[in-house]
């Protein structure tokens, strides 16, 4: 960082001004809220996770069927339900004060927060010794709050982070393995089996396989406790890990059959699968996958401490297993994120001088410049100045009208004043990198939500095209629903129609395509090669604002 004058240089320096590293627990509870909190409430459902979840949440929510999740009238086994039971019904109980869509993005909120609890108890209580708890005990919650890959889905309606939750909590009861085996075992399996009902069953089985090994190659762990703990692990992991399963085969075999066929067939080409979560895994966990290979290296004489060997044979089991049964897609790296962050939290007390002061001025850097470019485009959008700003943000939301809110532009200022704070003021540590680059995400995530997140839900939300489809459709006779037939448009699509506007879509029928009088096509502007062809007249043509390619064509059958 620059040098300031010997004033400003001795009043930063001023102790009573100082922040103090490790943080004290209400510093680091504060610096969660305000990343977890912004964000979460205020938008619709946006393509394309989001929406496809709030719409599962909101089909169990007012179908009460809790065992087959749907969108509208489409199936859908890709992921087990634990976090749409938890979204339907935050959704349901806070709908005296939220959309419904609000109050289930809420059960998000409270997974990130779990979640940065349990690595917080995890790399503080499994820490390599006593004195460097305090550190990796913040570290752990730093890291992961830090991750980039979480700055957009921690506020998204995703099974995964529920999942993330589930795993931190697996791993923050590993410290009392040996010492209370009974209870430990028991909450440990609770935590696999809710992991194994929330995402795909790749992170609790690495979980899993890397403590058995544990307790085979770790002196610490071979002993009597040890197998005492496994076995209070075993009945609650395969108890709440069958539940959901068995409930769908009871209710449909053929079902169940293609669950599991999806669940555990491979998918795609491992080399191109490999690549892909590769090159992902390289922004989506930093800064928390450099650090993570520093401790691997730095602790490689204790590779049969279970502090090490856990999360770094999970962290290699869980992104084998990603690359073998995921699709590639970047929220299924979001579980790899608890292991490897509990591993680099170990590292951050033995990293050299030279690379911590290299990811300080980098993370002080790069946040500047893009809170910065936050700011600039909210005093365009406010003002008009500098015009080509302004006219950047007017032509990707044509409609939009921007409008001052004292309270979100109050609580922006905020997140810039507490930034400038732990910048300037923070005393010197080896965890000072790690949470200026925290508060950093923080802050940009903040000021974005805070600041953009009218203008950016102004062009993603999908409820104006939803409604003004509804308005475009005849209306269906008294006590009957409208059949619409959808021919290439995507699932996120379907989900948010259903949501806003009640229009259930089934699939389009080659051999039958007159069997719904209407028919919803997805194409391009200015492309019509898919339209359905004589005896269809075009009632409406739709898209999002400043969404200058997808159009949705709603087309009816002439009588």
């Amino acid at each position: 960082m620059p040098r300031l004058p010997a004033p400003l240089n001795t009043w930063f320096k001023t102790p009573g001004l100082r922040f103090q590293l490790p943080p004290a627990p209400a510093a680091l509870a504060l610096l969660a809220a305000a990343f977890v909190l912004p964000g979460l409430l205020g938008h619709d459902p946006w393509k394309a996770h989001d929406a496809l979840n709030i719409a599962i949440a909101w089909e169990m929510a007012t179908s009460g069927d809790a065992v087959v999740p749907r969108i509208a009238d489409l199936v859908w086994l890709a992921d087990p339900p634990l976090y749409h039971w938890f979204a339907a019904a935050l959704g349901r109980l806070l709908g005296f004060a939220l959309e419904f869509h609000a109050g289930a993005r809420v059960a998000s909120g409270l997974a990130v927060a779990a979640a940065l609890w349990f690595l917080h108890v995890a790399s503080r209580d499994w820490s390599l010794g006593e004195e460097r708890s305090v550190i990796t005990g913040a570290g752990g919650l730093l890291l992961l709050m830090g991750s980039v890959g979480l700055i957009v889905h921690a506020h998204e309606a995703l099974p995964e982070l529920a999942s993330l939750a589930a795993i931190s909590g697996a791993l923050a009861v590993l410290p009392y393995s040996a010492r209370r085996p009974v209870p430990a075992g028991f909450l440990f399996g609770v935590a696999l089996g809710f992991a194994f009902l929330s995402a795909t069953w790749v992170a609790p089985a690495a979980i899993a396989v890397a403590v058995l090994v544990a307790h085979l190659v770790c002196p610490e762990w071979r002993t009597r406790a040890g197998v005492v703990f496994l076995a209070c692990a075993l009945v609650p992991a395969l108890a709440i890990a069958a539940s959901w399963p068995l409930a769908l085969y009871l209710r449909s075999p053929e079902l169940f059959a293609a669950w599991t066929n999806l669940a555990f067939s491979p998918y795609g080409e491992a080399g191109a699968n490999l690549r892909y979560f590769l090159s992902n895994l390289s922004w989506f966990a930093w800064p928390a996958w450099p650090l993570a290979l520093w401790c691997g290296w730095a602790l490689r004489r204790r590779s049969q401490d279970p502090r090490v060997l856990v999360p770094a044979l999970a962290s290699v089991l869980m992104l084998a297993g990603i690359v073998g049964w995921s699709a590639p897609q970047d929220v299924n790296l979001i579980p790899l994120l608890a292991p490897l962050c509990l591993l680099a939290s170990q590292g951050i007390p033995t990293l050299r001088r030279g690379a911590a002061a290299a990811l300080d001025w980098f993370g002080v850097m790069t946040f500047a410049f893009f809170a910065g470019l936050v700011w600039l485009g909210y005093v365009a959008m406010m003002t008009g100045l500098p015009p080509r700003v302004a006219n950047n943000f007017a032509k990707l939301a044509p409609g939009f009208t921007p409008q001052f809110e004292l309270v979100p532009f109050v609580v922006a200022l905020a997140l810039s004043a507490g930034w400038i704070y732990v910048v300037f003021f923070t005393t010197p540590s080896p965890l000072r990198s790690v949470m200026r680059w925290a508060a950093g995400m923080a802050l940009l995530w903040g000021t974005f939500s805070m600041l953009w997140l009218p203008w950016a839900d102004h062009q993603k939300s999908y409820r104006s095209v939803a409604m003004q489809l509804r308005q475009s459709m005849p209306k269906a006779p008294a006590g009957k629903e409208a059949c619409v037939a959808a021919r290439d448009v995507g699932i996120p699509q379907r989900a948010a129609l259903h949501y806003h506007a009640g229009i259930r879509t089934r699939d389009w029928d080659a051999v039958r395509p007159q069997a719904c009088p209407l028919l919803l096509v997805q194409g391009h502007a200015g492309n019509e090669r898919i339209a359905p062809g004589r005896g269809w007249t075009k009632l409406a043509e739709l898209g999002r604002p400043g969404d200058r390619h997808e159009r949705l064509r709603l087309y009816a059958l002439k009588r």
